[in-house]
């Protein structure tokens, strides 16, 4: 029996520029207590469907054709068109929220930094289940304890901004299961989050609809999610769908062009080093003998794979301060002991949850803060230099040399320049060449990234995700630096795009003979583009070695938990749900032995393999440094 049944579906935006049809004609069936996954690309129009099941369209949007029929469970209820009911009516009020509930895509912006999460989850108890304010936020512990919230009593008073990315998406969760709905919308529920979270709050989604005899409706661009999740998919492009059936029938058997596009697209685990990702929409890069700066030569190959950057024993820690920000209330350690080395024209990998300190090791090496203690080398054509010595001359030039590319692009390009201008600025600022040559040089590097002259008077908002990404990276390319620090690139982006973006950075790493740092925590990603891996923890690195060989070999039991944590793209490697269960546990002084960390020893790393190095600290025959070598990665 079907739950929920859309039938010819079309909706229409109404604006200054006319009239368009962004979803026409879909229908598809929900079956009660499963789970049906709709699948696209950004702008396909996904959560438009969502919303006009919700009722919550913008009021630009307007359903001019088809039937969105609901089995309405409560006693004596019937089958209610949503898309003839009046969106702020009293009728859809009931359903919404105590009927039909969503989990939104980000959570920081759909949680009120007002209000506490106790006041936000009991809101709906008060609305939809007719209880005081005391039964309501006894109703919401009981929530937070279905979600698996740690400390529900305390929980109930903490403002969104003081909880970590997970736990802001179990509120929200909890939010929506409170009235106990029968359909559950869940629009990209785990998009940006760390492995290990993502799995946690899929398993909670399963458990959850499984106590509840829930139905779900998930959107999502990640393959991998669908296989773990999905019963039935639903294929959306350009408004239209283009195939649906059951999750084996278009996994094993895909016939539509662009489903078999999308999954060519997506990285694995199980790819061969030689596989290339192949986008929807390639981009190949056009360079120009001017293209190539000066360390892109011969003598550079010559000296690929000699260290560039060495960190030796980097410590950095932070101060907690007081809510007036002035007393110190203790330390936390971002970094502690770091020792790593970046060589020449290669991609290192940094992986690891939020707060491991993969994003403050890598700001380190662009010495964007003081160290606490350590120092890291850069090799010169004067020799190896301590960053920390630089002048500040010396320190510009640097920057000229190592550059960046930012993790959300949108919120790292000015809102008021043009393209052409953020182009520029690097090259004024450096001083480099007149008028006419910088406007060459800006020619160049937007053909470099496979975008069109015609864009630079465009601003960013004009652009989609994929588009400012490459942005950002023609950006970082405009002074010919030989190092890029690429941080978390491609967290938020489509499957095609991300390609796009990965096929794009690999191929100016080799044609231009770049040195990359790669900062991610999906590690189907790092596997595909890097040559090597560092996986941190807690500040600590706690297993170095080449890409394929900690891939298919873990020593270290996180680094093991991370990989299990990843959700394939494929129903022969399905998560297994209970095996993650304490399994990846970032407390080092839990760790087994001899693995084991005490917060009073200082971590070192042992070579077991041949350049595959582990934080073992209970191994006693290793301990003596002269037995494993100074612990130089």
């Amino acid at each position: 029996m079907n739950l929920l049944d859309v039938r010819g579906l079309t909706v229409e935006f109404r604006g200054d520029e006319g009239h368009q049809n962004v979803v026409r004609d879909v229908s598809f069936t929900v079956p009660e207590s499963k789970c049906v996954a709709l699948v696209g690309e950004s702008g396909s129009g996904k959560t438009v469907i969502s919303r006009a099941v919700m009722g919550i369209l913008p009021t630009k949007a307007k359903i001019t054709a088809g039937q969105i029929l609901f089995r309405d469970n409560r006693p004596n209820g019937e089958i209610i068109d949503i898309a003839k009911q009046d969106p702020a009516g009293s009728s859809m009020r009931a359903i919404r929220g105590e009927q039909i509930a969503m989990i939104f895509q980000e959570p920081m912006v759909s949680l009120s930094p007002l209000h506490t999460i106790g006041d936000q989850i009991s809101e709906a108890a008060r609305l939809h289940r007719d209880v005081g304010s005391k039964e309501a936020f006894e109703l919401t512990k009981d929530m937070l304890r279905l979600v698996h919230f740690p400390e529900p009593e305390r929980a109930i008073r903490a403002y969104p901004f003081e909880l970590s990315g997970g736990l802001r998406q179990r509120a929200l969760i909890a939010m929506a299961l409170i009235c106990r709905p029968s359909l559950l919308i869940a629009d990209e529920p785990t998009t940006a989050l760390d492995v290990t979270i993502q799995a946690e709050i899929l398993k909670l989604i399963k458990e959850v609809q499984a106590e509840l005899n829930m139905t779900l409706l998930m959107i999502t661009h990640d393959f991998g999610v669908v296989t773990n999740m999905a019963d039935e998919v639903v294929v959306v492009y350009n408004g239209e769908i283009m195939e649906k059936g059951s999750v084996e029938d278009l996994f094993l058997h895909p016939q539509h062009p662009y489903l078999k596009a999308l999954l060519n697209a997506v990285p694995s685990l199980s790819m061969d080093p030689e596989d290339r990702l192949v986008p929807i929409r390639p981009i190949k890069p056009r360079t120009h003998p001017i293209d190539l700066p000066t360390h892109s030569n011969g003598k550079t190959q010559a000296f690929r794979g000699t260290p560039l950057i060495e960190l030796e024993g980097v410590c950095k820690s932070f101060a907690f301060k007081n809510q007036r920000g002035r007393k110190k209330r203790g330390m936390t350690a971002a970094l502690d002991n770091v020792a790593l080395t970046v060589r020449r024209v290669e991609c290192l990998g940094l992986v690891g949850e939020s707060g491991s300190g993969k994003t403050t090791a890598s700001l380190a090496m662009l010495r964007a803060f003081p160290l606490t203690r350590g120092k890291i080398t850069y090799t010169t054509k004067d020799g190896p230099r301590d960053i920390r010595d630089f002048s500040e001359a010396e320190l510009f030039q640097y920057r000229k040399r190592a550059q960046i590319i930012f993790q959300d692009p949108f919120s790292s390009l000015n809102p008021r320049r043009t393209l052409n201008e953020i182009l520029q600025e690097p090259l004024i600022i450096h001083s480099m060449g007149d008028s006419v040559s910088q406007a060459a040089r800006i020619r160049e590097l937007i053909d470099l990234v496979g975008l069109s002259p015609r864009y630079l008077r465009r601003y960013p908002h004009s652009f989609s995700g994929g588009q400012r990404q490459r942005i950002g990276i023609a950006r970082a390319l405009a002074l010919y630096p030989e190092f890029l620090i690429c941080d978390e690139p491609t967290s938020a982006l489509d499957v095609s795009v991300q390609a796009q973006i990965l096929n794009l950075l690999k191929d100016l790493k080799d044609e231009l003979g770049l040195t990359y740092v790669f900062v991610s925590h999906n590690l189907a990603v790092v596997d595909y583009i890097s040559d090597r891996v560092a996986v941190m923890c807690k500040g600590k690195v706690v297993e170095v070695g080449p890409t394929r060989q900690v891939i298919d070999n873990p020593l270290h039991p996180y680094t093991r938990a991370l990989l299990k944590a990843v959700p394939e793209p494929s129903l022969e490697h399905k998560l297994d749900f209970n095996a993650l269960e304490g399994a990846g546990s970032s407390d080092p002084a839990q760790w087994p032995s001899p693995f084991r960390i005490q917060y009073s020893i200082i971590p070192f790393l042992i070579e077991m393999e041949t350049d595959h190095w582990v934080c073992a600290p209970g191994m006693e025959a290793m301990r003596d440094a002269e037995s494993w070598g100074g612990g130089h990665i």
